[in-house]
């Protein structure tokens, strides 16, 4: 069936929008529940919610393929819920509890998927950037086409790391692309205040690393920029850094006062949620009513809603577990004399 006139006029499809809304709607659930349990105390130590950073992971995984890489920081639970990661695991990893997806083992600052591509969820600030890079040196290695999706905070731009990992990708024409999700304020002290360089995509400039800022709070934006980057690396000609410029609707941490913003700060920017835009697209178009809407919030709930549910009904790990996935089994045969 050939595309409407509406469909024309557009560069995605009702699909592609509907997907893109199901999706951000889940992770925002997610979330928004992930805080509520938190707040029981049913999860222990530190947890960063990702609500009102949606579109850059619903951008990024509809632009990238299956057998793509994707790395990040802390603030992980939303990315392997984009990447398809039923949120049950994610739930119980954050519940410490052995069904988890890292065996309750990481919590929630080191959410683990190698089936869907997700390669955590890392606790050191700017630890995943030399990693990214690494994980893209394995696939130009091994011959592959996959390309590896580094992201960080805009806090993670001010370690040396970056520059070693930016330095060894350009001039190895590395298969990665850096996203800086630029929430504007690292744990709690604006970007104005930490460098003289404000534009941080400006950063790669000086490795002559194609570089540009995003909208990262449209969906639409963060899929082209992406689709770009990604059809790049594939062809051999190496990293991108992208700057999402985005804005967390909750603190950095569950233990974050705020202080350093204003409510009228936060309102004005929830007046671009990008599920609201997605949704206005969607209306517009006519491609989704009432009934519809509320069809996709119930699923999301009942979603959400299981995956507490496993969470708090599966084991914790045994003790026995400690002395587990310590070290890597060897895959090949060796004698000790």
């Amino acid at each position: 069936m050939g595309k409407t006139a509406t469909e024309k006029k557009l560069k995605f499809t009702k699909e592609q929008y509907l997907k893109w809304y199901e999706s951000m709607l889940l992770m925002r659930k997610f979330e928004e529940k992930t805080g509520q349990v938190y707040v029981q105390q049913k999860i222990k130590g530190f947890c960063h919610l990702y609500i009102g950073q949606e579109a850059i992971v619903a951008g990024t995984v509809s632009a990238t393929k299956k057998g793509d890489q994707h790395i990040t920081a802390y603030r992980c639970h939303a990315h392997p819920i984009g990447l398809g990661l039923h949120p049950k695991y994610v739930m119980a990893e954050m519940y410490a509890k052995i069904t988890g997806c890292s065996k309750g083992k990481g919590g929630s600052m080191h959410i683990f998927s190698k089936e869907h591509g997700f390669v955590g969820g890392h606790g050191i600030v700017g630890g995943q950037v030399p990693l990214g890079a690494g994980l893209a040196f394995a696939e130009k290695y091994n011959g592959t086409d996959n390309v590896c999706v580094c992201s960080m905070g805009d806090g993670a731009v001010r370690q040396g790391a970056l520059h070693e990992a930016f330095n060894m990708a350009m001039t190895w024409k590395l298969p990665v692309i850096f996203i800086v999700e630029n929430n504007m304020y690292a744990m709690g002290t604006s970007v104005e205040r930490t460098s003289n360089v404000h534009d941080l995509w400006k950063l790669g400039l000086a490795y002559d690393m194609p570089s540009k800022p995003v909208d990262g709070l449209t969906v639409e934006a963060v899929h082209e920029a992406m689709e770009e980057a990604v059809a790049r690396a594939r062809r051999g000609d190496g990293p991108t850094f992208l700057e999402m410029k985005t804005y967390r609707y909750k603190g950095h941490s569950m233990s974050d006062a705020q202080t350093y913003r204003t409510k009228d700060e936060v309102k004005e920017y929830q007046t671009q949620d990008p599920i609201e835009k997605v949704l206005v697209t969607l209306k517009k178009n006519n491609w989704i009513d009432d009934a519809s809407i509320e069809a996709a919030e119930e699923r999301v709930k009942a979603l959400v809603d299981e995956s507490v549910q496993f969470a708090e009904e599966s084991p914790y790990p045994e003790p026995d577990e400690l002395y587990k996935d310590v070290y890597a089994e060897p895959n090949y045969p060796y004698i000790i004399e």
